[in-house]
């Protein structure tokens, strides 16, 4: 599987080992950034480019990490196709995917530590989408919330 990797300063560290582990259990990682701390950075640059590896279908999922991971959430979704899920616990992380087809995991840094982080990753990349009736119609309406905010024309102040 194809995944893609992205994360601010505050995520740097816990995006490494995550990526590195991953590359040892045989995914093929795509790092998006940073590569380096600095502290200057901003959270949606990351999200941003990860979720269009996602939207684009260069990967197949994504996990990005910043601080709290709400922003980088916030972000992330703002991109079309994108349905990222901020998870800490592995429940909602595999119930993410398995009912509402989640693509991304987002993981805040200052809120999981390293092992449980790499458990929650696991339930993630392992999960699969269910298909049911229920949660096809489900994100039936959520693609169609998407598409209806797409095609709205730009207002004009005259």
């Amino acid at each position: 599987m194809k995944v893609a990797v992205a994360a601010d300063h505050a995520g740097l560290d816990l995006k490494n080992m995550l990526a590195e582990e991953l590359r040892q259990q045989g995914y093929e990682v795509y790092d998006l950034g940073n590569h380096l701390c600095d502290p200057t950075d901003d959270y949606p640059d990351f999200s941003e480019a990860l979720a269009q590896a996602v939207s684009e279908g260069r990967v197949e999922r994504g996990l990005l990490i910043c601080g709290s991971g709400i922003g980088a959430s916030v972000a992330a979704n703002k991109v079309p196709g994108v349905r990222a899920g901020l998870a800490h616990d592995t429940y909602s992380a595999h119930q993410g995917v398995e009912h509402d087809d989640m693509n991304i995991l987002v993981l805040g840094s200052r809120v999981i530590g390293p092992a449980l982080a790499r458990e929650v990753v696991k339930s993630f990349l392992e999960a699969s989408f269910s298909g049911e009736e229920r949660h096809m119609r489900r994100l039936g309406k959520v693609k169609a919330i998407e598409q209806r905010y797409l095609h709205q024309p730009e207002c004009t102040v005259t």
